[in-house]
């Protein structure tokens, strides 16, 4: 099962699992679920804690304001005995409200946060889904459709194993990728378990950035065709020095690329790549297309539920903290899902008519509300990458069936178990 997690969280997030530190500082909202109503008060406990016991005299900061917006009390505290509980006040309106502690610990700083959720089934997202939302997708599928797949599979000998041969795999996209106007292309890691008849198949998108991938082999070693891809149209498989080189130099910033035009912003490409993906693996002989999932978290999981919506022949979902979500939150007074456009410097660029306007064709919400297949999500409310109040707004208008495995306390990561539970119900539903 550990090799399994590696492959199978290790792509999907934007930060890597938290390190471990010296010095841990906790903090507790006073409800075990972290969840209140409205107007309900909330009371924050503060731990700091040293090789498990409490650091006794040490001064803790601590701000407490609305979910990624200024603080609204800030205060420095003694803590006398290891732990001090403050007021957290309340909200009216349904939201999250945040504290986060500092302390000075030998020269060094040491951070913590709680985060207390209000009615947090009741949120509503602010995007504006366009009149033509479904008519512009159903063009731009059209326009994919007539663009053939030419796969191209290279076998990787050094990957593959007794169960399963592993390719990297090379497929044609929609959009031009160079200024002759030569189609785009679409890599990724193709798993297949050797033997007879069909599997099921597990399409696992990618987490924001740039970086090789190596094939869920593990999986695959269960009898499930995995298909792990990249979003930039370039080979998967390359020395890991030349990610870092592109997400620093090309890839810079690719989330606002062409974001005053619909049909040219990165994501239509991103979007309809997932799609070919689907393609790839309904055409293989080996897949079972009746059985075909997808999973991810973060941009992954922003693009599964992209994926599931914009292709029947995903029958199941699994997400992890879905970005692009929300992202006009900002622009109404609250927390906006990554890549946070509108909020800061970047608002002076962003916030501009034609920019908004294009978001509503790309943001999850919009997707979310076509769902037609069971999803499975998960995420936590100390989350400041993708914000719970991102993910509710796409959550909380999902019709079709759905469940979500809380585990509060996390951030832009996941526990162990939450990755199990995950795999495990993907597979419960696949090997069906």
């Amino acid at each position: 099962m550990k090799k399994i997690l590696y492959f199978l969280l290790l792509p999907v997030g934007l930060l890597a699992q938290p390190v471990e530190r010296l010095v841990k500082v906790v903090v507790a909202p006073d409800h075990t679920n972290w969840t209140y109503k409205t107007g309900e008060p909330v009371r924050f406990t503060i731990s700091v804690l040293k090789h498990g016991n409490p650091v006794q005299g040490a001064s803790v900061t601590y701000k407490i304001g609305p979910d990624m917006l200024p603080a609204s009390k800030t205060e420095t505290v003694s803590v006398a005995t290891g732990a001090v509980t403050v007021a957290g006040g309340t909200m009216n309106v349904p939201g999250f409200l945040r504290c986060i502690a500092t302390v000075q610990v030998d020269g060094k700083e040491y951070r913590g946060s709680g985060t207390a959720g209000f009615n947090p089934a009741d949120i509503k997202p602010t995007v504006t889904s366009p009149a033509d939302f479904r008519q512009f997708w159903e063009t731009a599928k059209a326009d994919l459709a007539k663009v053939p797949i030419d796969a191209r599979l290279t076998l990787l000998p050094e990957r593959c194993t007794e169960k399963v041969n592993v390719y990297h795999v090379n497929l044609q996209n929609w959009g031009p990728s160079n200024w002759q106007g030569a189609p785009s292309r679409l890599y990724g890691i193709l798993c297949v378990p050797k033997g007879e008849g069909t599997f099921p198949a597990l399409l696992q998108v990618p987490g924001a950035g740039t970086r090789p991938y190596y094939g869920d082999v593990a999986n695959a070693e269960k009898g499930v065709v995995t298909f792990q891809i990249g979003i930039h149209g370039i080979p998967v498989n390359m020395d890991p020095a030349v990610y870092t080189s592109l997400a620093s130099g090309a890839f810079q910033n690719y989330q606002f690329f062409n974001l005053d035009d619909r049909d040219r912003y990165y994501y239509k490409r991103v979007y309809l790549g997932c799609v070919r993906s689907v393609d790839f693996l309904a055409s293989l002989p080996q897949v079972n297309p009746d059985r075909i999932a997808v999973t991810g978290g973060s941009q992954g999981g922003a693009l599964s539920i992209v994926t599931a919506a914009l292709d029947p022949r995903i029958k199941v979902l699994g997400a992890f903290y879905p970005a692009l979500s929300d992202m006009t939150g900002y622009l109404n007074g609250r927390a906006g899902g990554w890549p946070h456009m509108f909020t800061g410097a970047t608002a002076e660029w962003t916030n501009k008519a034609d920019k908004i306007k294009t978001v509503g064709y790309y943001d999850v919400v919009n997707f979310a509300r076509l769902l037609n297949v069971p999803g499975r999500y998960s995420w936590g409310f100390n989350d400041e990458v993708c914000p719970p109040t991102s993910t509710y707004s796409a959550y909380n208008v999902i019709t079709a069936p759905k469940s979500l495995e809380l585990f509060e306390d996390t951030g832009h990561w996941t526990y162990p178990e939450q990755g199990e539970h995950m795999t495990n119900w993907l597979l419960e539903f696949l090997m069906k």
